[in-house]
């Protein structure tokens, strides 16, 4: 049952939140418009898709990647403030257990981990796509779009190389297909160019060649132009930066089915994505079972000390976030394990600090 004392705090918790919500949101908008003006400016940006197109998708990325320091933040500043007005003391005086005090906090993080987990799984892919789409026009805009020596399996028997594909145009040059009956080549297609027919959605073959091998015999036929289906689109040749971040889930499962079978290196990419989408979110209980043990005791000098060392353990957390990523793209570690690190070790360090928090 939930009581007024548990609506206090849910309350100031919510309210703490989305208070420092908009804070940092006006901090990171007004640093990212000095830092991005002059791209601006230069690239001629319309004043309608910097507000709807760049800033719709820009603000909820960071806010979403800085809630668990805006969290972390929000807990460590309300509860330091009752533990500071003395409003925490009596409340465990009172026959209170500590445990039970932990209740209005879990309820309010839940509602947060909730939002948190929606918005990563359905929003931000979304306005991801609005806030890349808009950096690859008019911030970085990339002159040359070519991927260059791509080899995929793109079947069970079927094996493609692209020399170079160019995803403006949406044309690949120096293409071969080659066809495999388990280890024996049974036929090999090499053309000039590939291009996508965005019309017949398929793909066209020019000055082509194809050679066909039955046990000893084998036959070539040529030919100028020839229509082929393949289970590839030219979104497998994108090269733009953080593209897995603009898919949605059915997306970016459909790429890692494929990229099982294809092997073209961007497996742990694809996997960290999924795996933050569902796990991040869980900080929402790590950071808030740190924050009330560190900040319900009462201590001289006010909020200050408690408040610094949330700032300082929020940042830990980020940067543990960003390490574990890069021993996962890097080192060889299992995406699933970079994605838990973080939270398992501050999970291991919330509790400890509830051993040690007064009761």
């Amino acid at each position: 049952m939930i009581k007024i004392i548990d609506w206090y705090i849910i309350k100031k918790y919510l309210g703490t939140f989305i208070f420092t919500l908009g804070i940092f949101t006006i901090i990171i908008v007004i640093f990212d418009i000095s830092e991005k003006l002059d791209d601006f400016i230069k690239h001629d940006a319309p004043l309608s898709k910097i507000i709807f197109n760049y800033y719709a998708g820009f603000i909820p990325f960071y806010l979403n990647f800085l809630s668990p320091l805006i969290n972390f933040i929000a807990v460590i500043f309300f509860t330091a403030k009752m533990a500071d007005q003395t409003e925490i003391v009596p409340i465990l005086s009172g026959g209170v257990s500590f445990k039970r005090f932990l209740w209005p906090y879990f309820i309010a993080s839940f509602i947060i981990f909730f939002v948190t987990l929606v918005f990563n799984l359905f929003i931000i892919p979304e306005t991801n796509r609005l806030k890349i789409d808009f950096e690859n026009v008019y911030v970085s805009p990339k002159t040359d779009n070519s991927k260059m020596e791509t080899h995929m399996q793109i079947d069970k028997d079927s094996y493609v190389y692209i020399k170079s594909f160019d995803n403006n145009q949406k044309i690949g040059h120096g293409f071969s297909l080659e066809k495999f009956n388990g280890d024996e080549l049974k036929e090999k297609l090499v053309a000039e160019s590939i291009v996508w027919d965005s019309l017949k959605r398929k793909w066209s073959v020019e000055n082509y060649s194809i050679r066909k091998i039955d046990d000893l015999k084998e036959s070539m036929i040529y030919g100028t132009h020839k229509d082929i289906a393949l289970d590839m689109r030219p979104q497998d040749f994108e090269v733009y930066d953080n593209i897995y971040e603009a898919m949605n889930m059915s997306e970016l499962n459909v790429r890692i089915q494929k990229e099982e079978i294809r092997g073209t290196g961007i497996m742990v990419n694809l996997e960290l994505e999924k795996y933050k989408r569902f796990v991040y979110p869980f900080a929402s209980f790590v950071l808030t079972l740190m924050g009330v043990s560190l900040a319900s005791r009462k201590v001289r000098g006010g909020v200050g000390l408690p408040l610094g060392i949330g700032i300082f353990l929020s940042f830990t957390y980020i940067l543990f976030i960003q390490f574990s990523t890069m021993f996962a793209l890097k080192g060889g570690l299992p995406p699933i394990i970079a994605v838990l690190i973080p939270n398992l070790i501050f999970g291991a360090l919330g509790i400890y600090l509830l051993i040690k928090a007064p009761k």
